[in-house]
């Protein structure tokens, strides 16, 4: 099957660094196929005094021994005009044997230089933007098939939750558990055996352990946030445990579906609600609310505010 042809230049564009890398690995690839790169690479680190005179020469340098010379241009984030400018003349007539590659973590739409590139054609503009929070741990799960391993979502979650959002740092991990497993599934223990705590612990991972009584889990993330965090703590906790009532009334009429919209909510965010209020009973829950009443006047006159609500989160756990 032949190769889609080639484009003069590309803007590879976006804060994912994996999928930036990714991007210019697969331009190499082609590259090498010549089995000549090692004379029609030209790679550069556009954030240390480009020599822009020197950078359009080699632009418009034929290749040797390839259909096509490859010029990667890393760091255009900031570029000062006087470099900017003569990339963006050089695109208004650029060499048909050389493919440019614009790579940036960000760069407006509005400058020359991203207008310059997009002009080339749609498929010129590469976008490596990062997937939102809550579309992570799904992304992790479609990684882990590139080492042979599946990874089912809860898992995934651990795992952002203890490396973070990036990309490659997760990739990295996957890469990691996969040479250190022998099975072909990461699970959720493996995770939390193998893999340290690196990223900022999210209050949300809190309230879902306690959401799920999961008692263990939730006193680990409950030492792990930061410090005079409590009240912010206990006023999320009221309101997940409001919004665990009205899944609970609604599961009990059969409604459970129109919990985001009854409580004006997207359905990624009440996503397990129905399944966490069915291990309470509205008793509980209920006897949960009262009892916030009490706990806020101790984190309001309590000098241990931290054991306060240490003490009531297990309390609600516990709670039978």
């Amino acid at each position: 099957m032949a190769e889609a042809p080639l484009l003069c230049g590309y803007l590879i564009v976006g804060a994912d660094e994996l999928k930036r890398s990714r991007a210019v690995a697969r331009m190499k690839a082609r590259l090498e196929k010549s089995g000549m790169a090692a004379f029609n690479l030209d790679e550069r680190d556009m954030t240390h005094d480009p020599q822009i005179a020197d950078i359009i020469a080699s632009l418009n340098t034929f290749p040797m021994g390839s259909d096509f010379r490859l010029v990667i241009l890393n760091g255009c984030d900031k570029l000062p005009k006087a470099v900017s400018e003569p990339l963006v003349s050089y695109f208004e007539n650029p060499s048909p044997t050389t493919v440019c590659l614009i790579v940036a973590n960000t760069l407006a739409k509005s400058t020359r230089l991203y207008k310059a590139v997009a002009k080339l054609g749609p498929k010129a503009l590469v976008d490596c933007a990062p997937k939102k929070g809550r579309e992570v741990p799904q992304q992790v799960v479609s990684m882990a098939r590139a080492y042979g391993k599946t990874i089912d979502i809860m898992a995934a979650e651990e795992l952002v939750s203890r490396v973070g959002e990036n990309s490659r740092m997760l990739d990295n991990e996957l890469k990691r558990l996969s040479a250190m497993l022998e099975g072909e599934s990461i699970s959720r223990s493996d995770i939390e055996a193998l893999v340290a705590r690196t990223a900022e612990v999210k209050p949300w991972d809190l309230l879902n352990a306690v959401s799920a009584r999961d008692m263990k889990r939730a006193l680990e993330l409950y030492q792990l946030q930061p410090p005079r965090s409590e009240v912010r703590l206990f006023s999320l906790l009221v309101t997940r445990l409001r919004e665990l009532i009205c899944a609970k009334a609604l599961d009990a009429r059969g409604e459970g579906r129109n919990l985001a919209q009854v409580l004006g909510l997207q359905g990624w965010q009440v996503r397990n609600h129905v399944g966490w209020a069915r291990k309470y009973s509205m008793e509980e829950l209920v006897c949960a609310l009262r009892t916030a009443v009490d706990v806020e006047a101790a984190l309001k006159g309590s000098a241990d505010s931290e054991l306060a609500l240490r003490l009531w989160i297990i309390s609600l756990i516990e709670r039978s």
